[in-house]
Order: structure tokens, then C-alpha cells, then sequence
């Protein structure tokens, strides 16, 4: 038996709002929690959240200095179209790329790195 239930995963960031709306654009998912602190999209299991932290310091992924902790595995059906459309939303993408014919690494608007790679 279960001790506890997933409900989703939260990123720390400087602006909760901004942050929550990018990943509204790439995800589709909707808001369904907001306050001045925290934004939360979708729901129990499925759900992403967004933290308020004073002087948040973002990863420096590849660099170590302050490590990724966590990141997003996603998928799409194409991998350079959806780089593309990703990108045209705010994400960055770094210069050190580990397997680019495989999967991208990019990061969005807060600095925290995803991957992308082609849907099976």
C-alpha cells in the first residue's frame, strides 16, 4: 500500500506567473491554483507548480557550479519543429548539446533545463 500519492513536481524561480505561463504555452496544461507565491497547472498526477524564491539562482547546466537538481523529459513529434516552436516561446538553448540527434536540451525562461526528444 501506498504511503503517499503523486500529484506532481514544483520549480523554484523568481516569477512564478511568467514561468507558469510559458510552461502553459508548451504544455497546454491550464492554471489551477494561483497566489502572489506559487501557480500550479493541471491537476493531482499530473500537475506542475511554480515557487516564489527570493534570489533564486538558476542552474548553470552544463557547468556544475550550481547543479540542475531536476529536469523535464518531454516529448514531440518532431524533434527541429518542436526546438523550433519551443524556442519561439522564450526557451534558450545551450551550446553543449550531449546526443542532438537524439535530444535537445533547453532551458526556460527561469533557466531550468528540459529535454525534448522525437515521441515514439
Amino acid at each position: 500500500m501506498a504511503l503517499a500519492r503523486y500529484v506532481g513536481f514544483s520549480l523554484d524561480c523568481e516569477d512564478p506567473v511568467t514561468l507558469a505561463d510559458f510552461y502553459v504555452k508548451l504544455l497546454g496544461m491550464e492554471i489551477s491554483y494561483t497566489s502572489d507565491e506559487f501557480v500550479y497547472l493541471g491537476g493531482p498526477g499530473n500537475g506542475i507548480g511554480f515557487v516564489k524564491v527570493a534570489k533564486h539562482v538558476p542552474p548553470t547546466w552544463p557547468d556544475a557550479d550550481v547543479p540542475k537538481q531536476a529536469h523535464l523529459e518531454l516529448g514531440v513529434d518532431d524533434l527541429d519543429a518542436g526546438e523550433a516552436a519551443i524556442l519561439a516561446i522564450g526557451a534558450t538553448k545551450p551550446d553543449h548539446q550531449p546526443q542532438p540527434d537524439r535530444w535537445r536540451v533547453l532551458l526556460d525562461p527561469a533557466g531550468h533545463p528540459f529535454c525534448i526528444s522525437a515521441s515514439v
